[in-house]
């Protein structure tokens, strides 16, 4: 993998996202992109190839549509690396239908809000998940995210590398859930706790 081709990133729980938003802002984030809705499509072959060999085909819309593959994700300097395409397309529902024609299909829908802020050499986000808030810190290497982490009064330990859809699973599991997409609709009504997710809230330091 070169470095143009690579995602490399850290996800931590939140239990008071507007504090760590107040934070981004005293450090003199700039705000990239303002919080805005994803409707995201994970797209599979009938057998699940692309999930059994840990590989993933996303459609996003926000402000614009964005197909990304990524693939298997390994640990290095203590963040997630995984190797990450992606590109904008003109029109959501024609790539649908293309991916589609060529024998993929939607294997889950998901959603979430999100705010994106640069910090150094980091983009920083706030994403509003069914089932609850986190921050995701993106950089060139582990050394620079640790570092923004740091910053914002994060914990390292309690940082999180697996995906949401890896902690939607968990929540299905632990909750007995059915249904299968990540949509706020289908959490109206459903508590979710750090122990549902397997996971520990990271801004203690940043809310006091």
């Amino acid at each position: 993998m070169s470095p143009s081709d690579q995602e490399l990133e850290v996800k931590f729980y939140l239990a008071d996202q507007p504090t760590l938003k107040a934070r981004l802002e005293a450090l003199g984030a700039r705000l990239v992109q303002p919080r805005v809705h994803e409707t995201n499509l994970r797209f599979d072959t009938p057998d699940g190839e692309l999930t059994r060999t840990f590989q993933a085909l996303r459609l996003r819309q926000d402000t614009q549509a964005r197909v990304t593959y990524k693939g298997p994700s390994q640990t290095q300097d203590g963040v997630r690396l995984r190797q990450e395409f992606e590109f904008t397309v003109s029109d959501f529902a024609t790539a649908k239908s293309l991916f589609e024609a060529l024998g993929y299909h939607v294997s889950v829908m998901y959603e979430k809000y999100r705010a994106t802020y640069a910090l150094g050499e980091t983009l920083v986000t706030l994403d509003e998940m069914p089932y609850g808030n986190f921050a995701e810190i993106e950089g060139p290497d582990g050394e620079s995210i640790h570092a923004a982490s740091e910053r914002l009064g994060l914990d390292w330990e309690r940082r999180i590398l697996d995906s949401y859809l890896v902690l939607f699973d968990r929540v299905c599991a632990v909750l007995s859930l059915t249904f299968r997409d990540l949509s706020f609709e289908n959490f109206e009504g459903v508590r979710v706790t750090q122990d549902d997710l397997g996971v520990r809230v990271a801004d203690d330091k940043a809310t006091g």
